[in-house]
């Protein structure tokens, strides 16, 4: 039973990787085409497919889409029945279908052909219906699928997924498409939230930016950084501009010699040469400087404008909440 589960596997994932190899030789002029039309297209890509091509057809759109090509997935047999009004003449169409004679893909071709959308067929026989009604062909046949019955789109598919991956990748390159265009598209998920949250995002301000002047003394800077609870306030002198920063451990330090130390002047204790951060830097870049500095990270950067007025504070804890890590 083992070894027969193993070699089902085995020759199930040869099947399709060998499927995948074959289709770096369909990567030729009609492909460069196919492309093109994509890139010339002034409108939006509608991705049709029946079955398990519509399942492969649903992910491609969502890939072009979320990599900067406008496109969505349409059923052939909703739009056999209204969904085709989606469709423009400036559309392009990708339908898909191993066969080229999926019945429901096959009966919108006319229709999509009279609306004046561009067809570009992703089938595996050229002289198909769909194969001969597209503008554009491109080649995603297969030998044989790793189904022993040869009925179960397998390998078929997998070459699908694996062209539809080719085309979107190529449109990114020729596009010049960014990280932070891909974030823009992705504002929720952990790639949005570096590339796409300021330092302003995140950092407190206002009532809760910790603020203490350099002549006031450690006991009242306690009572400010109690209050705000953010172990840190930024040391400003009379014209408000930052001139250092003092810290829980800075006091914590000092009692533990002499509790006298209470009496203090923060402007004498303080530590001078604080690291800080602008309020347009990304929330990554916050992160980088605290981890970075040396002997050891920090967990509070005070925020300063041009004039070096402390506008805010940024704690580490408000940089892993967000999921900037």
């Amino acid at each position: 039973m083992v070894d027969k589960i193993k070699e089902a596997a085995l020759e199930t994932l040869t099947i399709e990787a060998d499927a995948v190899e074959k289709l770096k030789g369909r990567i030729d002029d009609e492909f460069v085409a196919a492309v093109q039309c994509i890139l010339d297209c002034k409108a939006r890509v509608v991705v049709t497919g029946m079955g398990k091509s519509g399942h492969i057809g649903r992910k491609m759109a969502a890939t072009f889409a979320s990599t900067g090509t406008p496109a969505f997935f349409m059923h052939p047999g909703e739009a056999f029945h209204g969904d085709l009004g989606m469709v423009t003449e400036n559309d392009v169409v990708i339908a898909i279908s191993n066969s080229g004679e999926s019945t429901e893909v096959v009966n919108i071709l006319p229709i999509i052909r009279r609306i004046g959308a561009t067809i570009i067929a992703m089938s595996g026989r050229r002289d198909s219906q769909l194969g001969k009604a597209a503008d554009h062909f491109v080649d995603i046949g297969v030998e044989r699928e790793a189904c022993p019955l040869g009925l179960a789109p397998t390998a078929s598919t997998t070459a699908t997924l694996a062209m539809g991956d080719a085309i979107a990748i190529a449109l990114m390159r020729v596009r010049d498409f960014t990280s932070q265009e891909f974030a823009l598209f992705h504002p929720g998920g952990a790639l949005g939230r570096k590339l796409l949250l300021t330092v302003k995002n995140v950092m407190h301000t206002g009532d809760e930016n910790p603020i203490v002047h350099k002549d006031k003394t450690a006991k009242d800077a306690l009572f400010i950084m109690t209050d705000k609870g953010l172990g840190a306030a930024s040391v400003v002198d009379d014209s408000g501009k930052l001139v250092g920063i003092i810290t829980d451990g800075i006091i914590r330090r000092a009692l533990a010699k002499d509790y006298k130390f209470l009496d203090e002047a923060v402007g004498n204790i303080m530590f001078a040469t604080p690291l800080t951060i602008k309020q347009e830097a990304m929330a990554s870049a916050a992160l980088s400087v605290m981890e970075k500095h040396k002997p050891r990270p920090v967990t509070v950067l005070p925020v300063i404008d041009e004039n070096k007025i402390p506008v805010g504070i940024i704690h580490l804890t408000d940089l892993l909440r967000q999921g900037v890590v």
